[in-house]
C-alpha cells in the first residue's frame, strides 16, 4: 500500500471512483459552508529551496502554493493549514517565506529534528517567523523510539510554553507512549494527524485513540480515510471509524483534512473536499460546521466568523 512515507513519484493515474452517494447533502452556491482545510503540504522545485539530501519528490506534481491558492478558490475552501513537508527536512524555509507572503490564506506548522537537543529553541525562532505549531512523526520501528526518549519532555515543554499546538503523525502503536506525554502536559494542544492510521481491522488500536478523548485538548484529523479503506470512494468502510471517534470526541475536536498533494495517488483534491463537505450528512448541520472550520479556528485561529 502507497503510504504518505512512500509517496510515488512516477505519474499516477486516479483511482476510478463512484460519483457522489445519493443520500449526500448537496449545498447550493447560496448555502455554500465555510470550509477549512486542516492538512496540506507545499513544496517548489527551486535552488533557493533546496530539498534534503535523498529526498523522493514527485517530479509530476505542482505542489506550489499557487497552485493551492487557485485551488481552493474553485472549490470554496477559505484557509488553508500547511504542514512542512518531509522533503525539505528540517529546513522550513519554504514554509515560511509562503507564510510571508499569504498570511491572510495560510496558518504553518514547522517540523524539527527530535533528535537535537537545539529542538525546543529552533522551534522558538520558528514560532517567531510565523508558524503556530510543530509536527512529529515517530516511526512505528525502533527508528521512531525518540517518542519515548530524553529529548521529548523539553519540547513538549517548550509548545506548552509557547501555546502552540504539538502535532503528531503516528501509528496508533505509538500512542500509549504519546498518552505518557500529555499526562505530563495534559493543557498542551495536541492534535492527532489521520486518526493514527488505525487499521480498519484493528478495534484494540482504535481504542488507544479513543481514549485520548478524556484529555480535552486532545483533538483528531479524521483525514485519510482513502488510505485505510478497501472500497471505493467515498470509502464508506472507513466512515465507520470516523463514526466511532465522532461519538466518543465530538465535533468539536475533530477536523477535516485534504493532505493535498499526498492524497493524489487515491483521489484529487476535489475530491477530497467533497468527501467532507457532502458525507457528513449522519451528523447535525450545527456539527458538520465544527468540523468544517470551528475547531481548526480553534487549534490555529484565522480570525474568521
Amino acid at each position: 500500500m502507497l503510504t504518505r512515507r512512500r509517496f510515488v513519484t512516477s505519474a499516477l493515474a486516479l483511482p476510478a471512483v463512484a460519483s457522489l452517494s445519493s443520500c449526500a447533502t448537496t449545498l447550493s452556491p447560496a448555502n455554500k459552508p465555510l470550509l477549512i482545510d486542516s492538512h496540506v503540504h507545499v513544496w517548489k522545485t527551486d535552488p533557493r529551496y533546496p530539498y534534503a539530501s535523498g529526498a523522493d519528490v514527485p517530479a509530476n506534481v505542482d505542489a506550489s502554493a499557487e497552485t493551492l491558492l487557485k485551488l481552493m478558490a474553485a472549490n470554496g475552501v477559505s484557509r488553508t493549514v500547511l504542514i512542512q513537508v518531509i522533503h525539505y527536512k528540517w529546513d522550513n524555509s519554504y514554509l515560511a517565506d509562503v507564510l510571508k507572503q499569504y498570511p491572510q490564506y495560510f496558518q504553518g506548522v514547522a517540523r524539527v529534528n527530535p533528535n537535537d537537543p537545539a529542538a525546543p529553541d529552533h522551534l522558538t525562532q520558528l514560532t517567531e517567523q510565523g508558524f503556530r505549531g510543530v509536527r512529529l512523526s515517530p516511526a512505528g520501528g525502533a527508528e521512531g523510539d525518540w517518542i519515548a526518549g530524553p529529548l521529548m519532555r523539553p519540547l513538549w515543554s517548550r509548545c506548552e510554553s509557547l501555546q502552540v499546538p504539538m502535532t503528531l503523525l503516528a501509528p496508533a502503536t505509538r500512542l500509549p507512549e504519546i498518552t505518557r506525554l500529555i499526562d505530563h502536559y495534559p493543557d498542551l494542544t495536541v492534535v492527532i494527524d489521520h486518526m493514527a492510521d488505525t487499521p480498519l481491522d484493528r478495534p484494540d488500536l482504535l481504542q488507544y485513540l479513543l481514549a485520548l478523548a478524556r484529555y480535552p485538548h486532545v483533538y483528531v484529523k479524521i483525514s485519510h480515510p482513502w488510505s485505510l479503506s478497501k472500497q471505493a470512494y467515498p470509502f464508506d468502510d472507513a466512515f465507520v471509524t470516523v463514526k466511532k471517534i465522532y461519538d466518543v470526541f465530538g465535533a468539536k475536536r475533530l477536523m477535516w483534512g485534504t493532505d493535498r498533494p499526498i492524497c493524489l495517488p487515491y483521489l484529487s483534491y476535489e475530491q477530497a473536499v467533497a468527501l467532507y463537505r457532502d458525507h457528513l450528512d449522519f451528523m447535525p448541520l450545527a456539527d458538520r460546521q465544527e468540523i468544517w472550520h470551528g475547531t481548526v479556528q480553534r487549534v490555529w485561529p484565522f480570525g474568521l466568523s
